[in-house]
């Protein structure tokens, strides 16, 4: 994914979450509703989410100085983790809150259809966004499972708005739920029940990309199969022999540092070393075209070293 990858997903994804929460603000206002006030909020989180995604993207673009030799790339791995942050704090913490409160002091509803109406209407927007994101994510995809897409990714925008879509319908069928059994139950208890879930569930999706987003944040190595093709491009079998060792990390969603240790021929004057080497990162570049920054270290090999 470019720099801009996945902004047509985060920009579908503002739209109907800033919708979404007039219109919810104006449903809590009118019935009441506690399931209400805690989808309001967290459309508000998950609009301001998108803008600091927003923010990250063009933070990133910078170019390196003398500070940050390699680039702004993390800065996208940051505003990610920061998103994680909003939405367990805004979203989470306030929708348990005002589910406890709701179930220990219930009040009655007013115009619970209108909830129901605007609910309905947030559903069918939030499926936009969701499906919005699901196009922009499936080439990144490949053949992994959508779980597998959201633990291995180096993108982090993409599995950010698709967690938050999923959230966001699931809380809305929660909220329904909510806002229906009380209707039909006279009790609004159940009201604050569905308020704790969309709390739980929020909490949950928060945690899981606090997880990833402070992995990426740390630093990430190339993925396996990014790997494999890294060690397969540096060996020619005659002028570099075989790798010693290989490290490798994520700058930013697009970009590689690799840093190799390998054994060229013996008795190799320094052009010929030199010359392997130009070779070597030409090949990486062209297996893998995110691998921008590569150092290689020319040696003989030694028994007692290896890839690692």
């Amino acid at each position: 994914m470019s720099a801009h990858g996945g902004k047509k997903a985060i920009l579908a994804a503002l739209g109907a979450n800033a919708g979404i929460a007039v219109a919810k603000f104006a449903g809590f206002l009118i019935t009441g509703s506690s399931s209400m006030l805690a989808e309001s909020v967290h459309s508000v989180a998950d609009t301001s989410n998108q803008g600091l995604l927003l923010l990250g993207q063009k933070k990133a673009e910078r170019a390196a100085d003398d500070l940050h030799q390699f680039g702004y790339g993390r800065s996208r791995y940051f505003y990610s983790f920061v998103v994680a942050l909003v939405l367990f704090s805004l979203g989470s913490l306030f929708a348990i809150y005002e589910g406890i409160h709701k179930i220990q002091h219930p009040e009655e509803l007013t115009s619970p259809l209108v909830a129901v109406v605007i609910l309905v209407i947030a559903i069918g927007l939030e499926t936009f966004s969701f499906l919005t994101a699901v196009r922009e994510s499936r080439p990144l995809k490949g053949k992994a499972s959508w779980w597998g897409f959201i633990r291995t990714s180096r993108s982090p925008e993409l599995p950010v708005v698709l967690l938050e879509d999923t959230g966001a319908l699931v809380g809305l069928v929660l909220a329904l739920g909510g806002v229906g059994l009380t209707m039909l139950t006279g009790d609004p208890v159940w009201d604050g029940v569905g308020t704790l879930c969309i709390g739980a569930l929020l909490g949950i999706i928060a945690i899981i990309l606090i997880v990833e987003m402070q992995s990426l944040l740390i630093g990430e190595g190339a993925t396996a199969d990014e790997e494999a093709r890294i060690l397969a491009a540096l060996v020619d079998g005659e002028k570099i022999e075989r790798v010693i060792h290989c490290k490798t990390q994520y700058l930013g969603p697009e970009e590689i540092l690799v840093a190799a240790k390998v054994a060229v021929a013996a008795g190799s004057d320094i052009s010929a070393v030199a010359e392997a080497i130009d070779e070597a990162e030409a090949r990486v570049r062209g297996a893998v075209p995110a691998a921008r920054r590569i150092y290689i270290e020319p040696d003989l090999f030694r028994a007692t070293e290896g890839i690692g």
